[in-house]
């Protein structure tokens, strides 16, 4: 992409047509704090789009991820989780397709705005890079989206992935398991590839789906008063 641009309503970029691995990002952040990228949806990048996130936007993303500020590996991941949860949430807001989006693929193969594994994997290792290049990301490193089971066509699979830089830890970043817009889920690469469920023993403390942001972490909670 070119220089920042604002391009509200989102308008559709000149490139299209289905891939069979994630794009790599694109995106430019605007000396104002506004971001200017490309998201893809419709299974495989079939549909790509242009959208400007505000600078008020990006400052209300960093607003909420600062709900978790503990250095603990459990605040980190928390921390990561709200962030891809609202950029999502900002790109539903300028591309309303996003809403129609339903977790898995099973429900979905004729809704306009849904988003398979190469949609999620692109999207979220955008907005990871977004989050790591405005500062919201310290001590974590973003590498390129991974798959398993590359043999069994059908059971294909990509995640976005990010590592601990002081554990050498990389986790995958799963969005696919939850409809567009919610908290995605997190588990070590490693047992990602083995096919262990982030939502089941020994990693569902780090996957809750609270009703608030703050039930996640206890570093800020609203003064009840």
């Amino acid at each position: 992409m070119g220089g920042a641009t604002s391009l509200h309503p989102a308008s559709l970029d000149i490139a299209s047509g289905s891939v069979t691995s994630p794009l790599a990002p694109e995106y430019v952040i605007a000396p104002d704090g506004s971001v200017t990228l490309r998201i893809c949806f419709n299974w495989s990048c079939a549909s790509r789009q242009t959208v400007t996130f505000t600078a008020d936007d990006i400052a209300l993303v960093k607003k909420r991820m600062a709900i978790c500020s503990g250095s603990n590996i459990y605040e980190r991941l928390q921390r990561v989780r709200i962030g891809i949860w609202q950029m999502e949430r900002l790109a539903e807001k300028y591309q309303p397709l996003l809403a129609n989006d339903l977790s898995i693929n099973d429900f979905e193969e004729d809704v306009e705005g849904r988003t398979d594994c190469i949609d999620n994997s692109s999207n979220t290792t955008t907005y990871l890079h977004i989050l790591r290049d405005t500062g919201e990301l310290p001590g974590w490193m973003i590498s390129k989206p991974k798959m398993r089971l590359p043999w069994i066509i059908t059971e294909v699979h990509w995640t976005a992935v990010i590592t601990d830089t002081e554990s050498r830890l990389p986790w995958s970043i799963d969005s696919w398991y939850r409809p567009n817009g919610h908290l995605p889920m997190v588990i070590p690469l490693q047992n990602w590839i083995n096919e262990e469920n982030a939502w089941e023993p020994p990693f569902e403390h780090i996957n809750q789906i609270p009703h608030s942001a703050y039930e996640l972490c206890d570093t800020q909670r609203p003064n009840p008063l």
